[in-house]
């Protein structure tokens, strides 16, 4: 990864991870099951913020220097590796 992206997806994953402790501190305390839910899907959609980030970077540095080789194994491996970890991404 390029720093500006591993410094900006690790800002992103220390707020995150203090979500999820909140998280953890409102099902101890018993908290109303909607807000719990709500904040779930915040993480969620923060974590899939940083994984578009990580893909984009990903493609933008690996995918394109495979390109840039003229190898086509090297570039049908990073094709099948995309379409691999497209494929079990989750909406």
């Amino acid at each position: 990864m390029n720093d500006d992206a591993r410094k900006s997806c690790g800002r992103h994953l220390r707020r995150i991870e203090g979500q999820v402790r909140g998280l953890q501190k409102m099902v101890e305390e018993d908290r109303y099951c909607i807000d719990v839910v709500t904040q779930i899907q915040a993480v969620r959609a923060a974590l899939r913020r940083v994984e578009d980030e990580v893909l984009a970077d990903h493609v933008s540095h690996c995918v394109d220097a495979a390109i840039r080789s003229g190898d086509e194994g090297e570039q049908r491996a990073k094709v099948s590796e995309l379409v691999a970890v497209l494929g079990r991404r989750t909406r």
